[in-house]
């Protein structure tokens, strides 16, 4: 609450909470529970789900959350979906014991969800189509698709969604692909005549290269472990570097190193604004983990004056 709170003083557009289970390092149990948290102490940002995992819930019940969302910050809310778990397959089941034959319907749910969200028809003859979600009102919220592969570019063009790309997930490998089937397929709708695509990167900005470096570190280490499937918290900076490592692991980090968005404020801009102009989107979206919040806090706060950000507020 206390970075979206500084994210709107910077100038930030958006904030997304994300929807992650069982695991150590991201505490995203509930994103609509922090959505309106950080919407009471808010007032200009727009605030949204990256996402929720649509296969865990009822379509319906989500667009009665978000549509009560919607009316305590009215055009305030983006309500992005995923088709993954975000967990493991056993906690997947413990949130939704038909886990296995949601994500099949998921195409279905969106289709669904969407008419709750806006008040509109389901389809003729539909089951549940004099069933309302309430409350109405004059706002809506934001519907996007999220995903890292190929099926929710193509979702989202066929509905005529914005769609953003995991490019923090995925190292970047079918963003390309993905954002390029998004264009080419994408079929107008009533609220987006026009395609409207972004990507989340991972950034870390600090004073100096060798700051952002340092911090650096904890992540880099950290996801060695999540390239093997482990998900472990966060050490600090000095623990990750004091930690054996082989030399196809060491290699491993200087990989990520030359790969990622850390650096100097105007370098990592300058990184961001080279990959949105080259793969082709409208928005880009930042995500930044620090074993040390201020660290953290101070990232977001040099890259909003690299971007200029607080200039347009």
């Amino acid at each position: 609450m206390a970075l979206a709170q500084l994210c709107e003083e910077l100038g930030y557009a958006r904030f997304w909470v994300s929807e992650h289970h069982s695991h150590p390092t991201i505490l995203g149990t509930a994103p609509e529970i922090l959505i309106a948290a950080i919407a009471a102490r808010t007032g200009r940002i727009r605030i949204g789900s990256a996402g929720v995992m649509l296969p865990h819930y009822s379509p319906f019940k989500v667009a009665e959350q978000f549509r009560v969302l919607d009316a305590l910050a009215p055009g305030r809310i983006d309500l992005g979906l995923g088709r993954a778990p975000g967990s493991d397959g056993r906690t997947a089941f413990a949130l939704n014991p038909m886990a296995h034959e949601r994500a099949e319907h998921f195409p279905a749910d969106v289709r669904d969800l969407m008419a709750w969200v806006y008040g509109e028809p389901l389809l003729e003859n539909h089951p549940f189509g004099m069933v309302k979600a309430y409350p109405q009102s004059d706002t809506v919220p934001e519907v996007w698709i999220l995903g890292s592969s190929d099926y929710g570019a193509q979702l989202a063009a066929h509905f005529g969604l914005p769609y953003c790309f995991a490019w923090f997930f995925t190292d970047g490998r079918g963003g390309q692909r993905a954002i390029d089937l998004y264009f080419r397929n994408y079929q107008p709708s009533e609220r987006f005549p026009e395609p409207l695509a972004g990507l989340c990167v991972w950034c870390l900005a600090a004073d100096t290269d060798e700051e952002a470096q340092h911090h650096y570190t904890s992540r880099a280490v950290w996801q060695l472990s999540r390239d093997r499937g482990v998900f472990l918290p966060m050490d600090s900076p000095e623990a990750a570097a004091a930690q054996p490592l082989g030399a196809q692991e060491r290699a491993r980090i200087e990989q990520l190193r030359r790969e990622s968005f850390v650096g100097t404020p105007d370098a990592v801009a300058a990184h961001v604004r080279e990959l949105a102009e080259r793969i082709g989107v409208q928005e880009m979206a930042i995500v930044t983990w620090t074993y040390d919040e201020g660290v953290r806090h101070r990232s977001y706060e040099l890259l909003a004056g690299a971007f200029g950000l607080g200039d347009s507020y």
